[in-house]
């Protein structure tokens, strides 16, 4: 017979879920005992607890010692609270409104705030392009021997590049070049940068072909590469708890944190549901995207500009994170972007704390 998560068994686990995260420690039947209002004896939490052990809910660390939850009970715990969160309003908004014309400035201190108001560490990415078209192209000498090239999308996203030049170009050979690469990558995204497109144009570019694929290659990474950098912040709180003190474990995440390739690929997987406003997910255990974050848990979200002009934030804890107030926190924030990017009115809140 298959057992069933009743009410009284959902009330003893998220007991022991919220004991877990606040102390680190085991929880045993006595423990819960005072945090349900259940009025049951610890005999009887304690054949509940069998129950929820056996269901895959709760693991035994060692012999005669408490219960901790498994992934299975976060993984519950966490529905529950994304079904059920209100939103609420943060203390952040003043911080977050006076850096609106700065994002980098902004996004650089959201990682700082969302690291100091959860404990936790937090990574949040610039904003990525999903369709990024060319506008026009700049050519210009900065010296005989260096070629400026500026990149303008239709989205107004300026992007310089340099490079260096073998020999010197005059201004109307520079002039006509920068007419053919206009002409034929106008409009494009960068994904429609051809091996066949460049052929063509450096066919066209007669002596200066070396340069015209030069120039060619430095858009097309430009365009791919712009959006990855990625700001963190708290990176040191990972030091706070003890499961996750293990010095290979602990080497790997601030590695991670500190070389960023990994978290580069984690930015730049997927790409933004118009229908999924916000789009926060929760990782746990296994279910980290990020190979270093497997003993943790990672909470995202997603934030846009406009459309197609979007990025993410995490937050990275370990698995007895408190969820509800990581969730909270996050759409929170989530909304204070929102009134700066997009003019959002705001809706009227519960002027509570997070």
């Amino acid at each position: 017979m298959e057992l069933e998560l009743t009410e009284r068994k959902q009330k003893i686990l998220e007991a022991i879920i919220r004991t877990y995260m606040e102390t680190g420690e085991p929880v045993g039947s006595r423990t819960v005992s005072k945090f349900t209002d259940l009025n049951l004896s610890s005999a009887t939490i304690r054949n509940e607890m069998a129950d929820l052990e056996e269901m895959g809910y709760i693991l035994q660390p060692h012999t005669s010692a408490g219960r901790i939850p498994s992934d299975k009970a976060y993984r519950m715990y966490v529905d529950t609270i994304l079904q059920a969160k209100d939103k609420e309003v943060s203390d952040i908004q003043d911080l977050l409104l006076e850096r609106e014309d700065k994002i980098d400035l902004l996004l650089k201190q959201v990682a700082k705030l969302l690291a100091q108001n959860t404990n936790y560490t937090t990574m949040v990415t610039k904003p990525r392009y999903e369709h990024r078209k060319i506008k026009f192209i700049q050519l210009s000498r900065t010296g005989d021997d260096q070629l400026l090239v500026l990149i303008v999308t239709q989205n107004n996203h300026v992007t310089n590049k340099f490079i260096q030049l073998d020999s010197e170009i005059p201004e109307n050979d520079l002039a006509q070049l920068n007419f053919l690469l206009n002409t034929a990558m106008n409009g494009l995204d960068v994904n429609e940068i051809s091996i066949a497109l460049a052929q063509k144009i450096r066919g066209q570019a007669g002596e200066y072909e070396a340069l015209a694929a030069s120039i060619i290659d430095t858009i097309a990474a430009a365009m791919a590469d712009d959006d990855s950098e990625i700001y963190t912040s708290g990176a040191t709180n990972i030091l706070k708890y003890p499961e996750l003190m293990d010095k290979e474990k602990m080497e790997g995440l601030l590695s991670t944190f500190e070389e960023k390739q990994m978290l580069t690929a984690w930015a730049n997987d997927g790409t933004l549901s118009e229908n999924q406003e916000h789009a926060i997910q929760v990782y746990i255990g296994e279910e980290s995207p990020i190979e270093s974050m497997r003993d943790c848990s990672v909470v995202t979200a997603t934030y846009q500009i406009e459309e197609g002009v979007y990025g993410k934030i995490g937050i990275v804890g370990p698995k007895r994170m408190d969820y509800e107030r990581v969730v909270g926190t996050l759409e929170n924030c989530m909304q204070q972007l929102d009134t700066i990017f997009k003019g959002k009115k705001e809706k009227a809140l519960p002027d509570k704390n997070i």
